[in-house]
């Protein structure tokens, strides 16, 4: 990709601009609530619903997802039908966005870079590359967490169900494209799940030791 090297940075310096946007933290200092000093500590989805409530769960939900979206779309709008561009590459600087937006999630230099964990966000990750390993992510995820209440255990689950998706079964969508584009963004996709599964090392320890919290909705002013 040494033509659209510049492009690829760009795209990721979007990604994680959008990533940046922490709404669980900021709603929580509307209500004169530091959500790092609450339930996990986390910033993300999981804990905002917890200390703030189901409400502002689903609104930290819908930015945390959304944000991935928006960065590909902005990429979208600024390189679609530039030349010598392809369909195939402006795809992949779509993903570099959404992966962008990941990493700007989880690592926000604004916090020095102890963000969330990027599960909602790695969803809007996975249906750039591929909506089918998207879609059984996500039932994958929704059916662990109504069964266990574990959003842990269903984030773990997904990504490995993903990860099985994408490199058993070729499904990254991007295997009759030129190799080194499919080959960037296994990369990509790769990079992405060990992320997700790092983040998560101390829950599954708990999880094995049988200690860790579910999650219970609770109203909240």
């Amino acid at each position: 990709m040494a033509h659209l090297t510049q492009e690829a940075v760009i795209s990721l310096a979007i990604g994680y601009a959008f990533g940046l946007i922490l709404l669980g933290y900021f709603l929580g200092r509307l209500s004169h609530v530091d959500i790092r000093k609450l339930g996990s500590g986390n910033v993300g989805t999981t804990n905002a619903t917890r200390v703030l409530g189901w409400k502002k769960g689903l609104l930290t939900l819908l930015c945390d997802v959304g944000k991935g979206f928006a960065a590909a779309g902005v990429v979208w709008l600024l390189f679609h039908g530039r030349e010598p561009i392809t369909a195939e590459e402006l795809r992949l600087l779509m993903v570099y966005a959404a992966f962008g937006a990941i990493l700007g999630h989880d690592f926000p230099i604004y916090m020095k870079f102890r963000g969330g964990k990027g599960v909602a966000t790695s969803l809007s990750f996975l249906v750039v590359v591929n909506p089918r390993i998207a879609l059984a992510t996500a039932l994958v995820f929704v059916v662990t967490v109504l069964i266990t209440h574990y959003v842990s255990l269903g984030s773990i689950l997904g990504d490995g169900i993903a990860t099985c998706m994408a490199f058993l079964w070729g499904g990254l969508d991007f295997y009759q494209t030129e190799d080194w584009v499919h080959r960037e963004a296994a990369v990509l996709f790769g990079i992405a799940a060990a992320i997700l599964l790092i983040k998560h090392h101390a829950n599954i320890g708990r999880l094995i030791r049988g200690e860790e919290n579910r999650l219970e909705l609770k109203k909240k002013p």
